[in-house]
C-alpha cells in the first residue's frame, strides 16, 4: 500500500512476493543451467561434391531452445522436429567452421535429425552412425526425459573436391563447463584419423602437410618449455655457475641431446606405458632440481656437470613426452618431422630463456651480491621449491602398486640397461675427448707463452 511518497509492503504482500521471486529466480537458473561435462562425437567425410558431417551431442547442452514436453518432462517426440533443427543449427552448425583449403565452406543443410537414448552405441563407426541417423525414429510414445536424450544430426556441405586439404575449427566449448570432442576424419581411400580434444582447440588440420605439422609443433615446443616451471628452474641451475658461452654450449648441448633421445623413444612407444611411470618421472625431475641445487652450493666442475646434465636430460625427455602425447594426434602422417619440430621449439625456448637469464645473473652478481654468495642463495631457494615438489610427487607415486617382476618386464629392463650402458660409454668417450682437447689447448698456450 502507498502512504505519502513512500511504498509500504505489508507482511501479507511480503509473504506472497518472496516465494514468487524465489520461484522465478530458480526457474531462470534452471533454464540457463550449463552442464558440467559434455561429450560431442562427430564424423567428417568428404565424398564427391559434398562433405558429410555427423554430430552427436547431449540435448541438455542445447540451452535456450524450447523443446515440446509432455507429462512430467518427457520429450514430445511427435512435435519435436522443428525444435531439434533449431538446436542443431544454433548450437552445432553455427559453432563449426570447416575449410576446404583456405576457403571456408558455407552454412550446411540439416539433412536429418534424430533423438537417441543415452544407451545407444551407433556412433562407434561412421557406417553405423549414418544408418542410424537415416533410419527409423524411436517410437513417439517413448517416455524419455528431454535432458536425458541425445541429439544426432547429419549435415551436408557443398565442396569442390573430396581430395582437398580440410581443416575444422569446432567451437563446442560453450556447450558445457568441460567439453570433450571426439572427431574422426575419413578421407577418400585413406586411413581414418582420430582426434580428441578438450575445449576449443583452434584450427585443426585434418590431414596436415609436413610444413603445417612442423610449424604447429615448433610453436608447441616453444611454449611448453616456457610454461614448464620445473624445466626452467633446472635450466637456471645449469646456468648459474657457468655463464660463459663455451662451457654453456657443452652443458646445454648434452642436455638437449639427452632429452631428444628419450622424447623420440617415448613417442615411438619404446618407453614403459605403466600408470606408475609418469609420476616416477615427475618425481625424478624434482630430484634433479634438488641435486643440481646442492651441487651448485658445494661447488661444481665442468667435466662432471655436462655428464650430469646428460643423465638428467634423459629424465626430462620423458617429461616432455607426456606433454606431447595429446598433441601427436595433430601430426598426421608426419610423426618424425613433428618430433624434430617439437625439439626445435624446445631449443628455441631454451635459447630465449638463456638470453634472459645470462645477462640478468651477470647484472645480479656484479651490482647486487657477490657471485659465490648469490649462487648459494639462488640455489638454496630453488632447492627449497624442488624439495616440496619432490615430497608431493613421491607421495603420489607411493599410491601406485609396483608391478611384479615377470619375463616381459625383465626383458624391457635389460633393453633399457643396455641402452644406458651404450649412452654411458658414449658419454665417457666424449668426456675423454673433451679433456684431451683442453689439455692440448693448455699445452699450446703454455708453449706459446714460453716462446714469447
Amino acid at each position: 500500500m502507498l502512504r505519502g511518497d513512500r511504498t509500504i509492503i505489508t507482511p501479507r504482500v511480503f509473504a506472497v512476493l518472496v516465494p514468487a521471486m524465489v520461484f522465478a529466480l530458480s526457474y531462470a537458473v534452471a533454464a540457463h543451467d550449463i552442464p558440467n561435462d559434455v561429450t560431442v562425437q562427430m564424423f567428417v567425410k568428404p565424398e564427391g561434391e559434398r562433405l558429410r558431417l555427423l554430430v552427436r551431442a547431449p540435448l541438455r547442452a542445447c540451452r535456450d531452445v524450447e523443446f515440446p514436453k509432455r507429462g512430467p518432462g518427457y520429450l514430445d517426440l511427435a512435435l519435436a522436429g522443428d525444435s531439434l533443427r533449431d538446436a542443431a543449427t544454433l548450437w552445432l552448425s553455427d559453432a563449426i567452421q570447416i575449410y576446404e583449403g583456405d576457403r571456408r565452406l558455407p552454412n550446411p543443410s540439416v539433412v536429418e535429425t534424430r533423438v537417441s537414448l543415452e544407451s545407444d552405441r551407433s556412433f562407434t563407426s561412421y557406417e553405423e552412425a549414418l544408418a542410424h541417423v537415416k533410419g527409423a525414429m524411436i517410437p513417439v510414445e517413448t517416455d524419455l526425459y528431454w535432458n536425458q536424450a541425445l541429439l544426432d544430426v547429419l549435415f551436408e556441405y557443398p565442396i569442390h573436391s573430396d581430395a582437398a586439404d580440410y581443416s575444422i575449427q569446432p567451437g563446442f566449448a560453450r556447450l558445457g563447463l568441460r567439453v570433450v570432442t571426439v572427431a574422426r576424419f575419413l578421407p577418400p581411400g585413406g586411413a581414418v584419423r582420430a582426434f580428441e580434444f578438450t575445449g576449443d582447440p583452434g584450427l585443426v588440420r585434418l590431414d596436415p602437410r609436413w610444413s603445417q605439422a612442423a610449424l604447429r609443433f615448433v610453436v608447441a615446443g616453444f611454449f611448453h618449455i616456457l610454461e614448464g616451471a620445473d624445466h626452467l628452474l633446472f635450466l637456471l641451475l645449469l646456468v648459474i655457475p657457468f655463464r660463459r658461452m663455451r662451457p654453456l654450449v657443452v652443458i646445454v648441448t648434452a642436455f638437449t641431446l639427452a632429452h631428444s633421445i628419450t622424447l623420440i623413444a617415448s613417442a615411438y612407444n619404446i618407453g614403459p606405458d605403466a600408470l606408475w611411470f609418469p609420476p616416477l618421472i615427475e618425481t625424478l625431475i624434482a630430484v634433479s632440481i634438488v641435486y643440481m641445487a646442492f651441487e651448485n652450493i658445494v661447488g661444481s666442475r665442468l667435466e662432471r656437470r655436462w655428464m650430469i646434465a646428460f643423465g638428467f636430460g634423459l629424465v626430462h625427455g620423458f617429461g616432455f613426452s607426456f606433454a606431447l602425447r595429446e598433441t601427436l594426434q595433430f601430426a598426421g602422417s608426419h610423426l618424425f618431422v613433428s618430433l624434430l619440430a617439437f625439439n626445435v621449439g624446445v631449443e628455441l625456448g631454451q635459447l630465449l630463456a638463456l638470453a634472459l637469464l645470462i645477462p640478468a645473473l651477470g647484472a645480479l652478481f656484479r651490482f647486487v651480491v657477490k657471485e659465490r654468495i648469490g649462487t648459494v642463495i639462488l640455489s638454496a631457494i630453488v632447492a627449497h621449491t624442488g624439495w616440496h615438489w619432490m615430497t608431493e610427487r613421491a607421495g603420489q607415486l607411493r599410491q601406485f602398486k609396483w608391478p611384479s617382476l615377470n619375463a616381459a618386464m625383465l626383458a624391457s629392463a635389460i633393453r633399457w640397461l643396455m641402452a644406458a650402458l651404450i649412452l654411458a660409454a658414449l658419454a665417457w668417450l666424449a668426456s675423454r675427448t673433451l679433456r684431451r682437447r683442453e689439455e692440448q689447448g693448455g699445452k699450446g698456450e703454455a708453449t706459446l707463452a714460453e716462446e714469447q
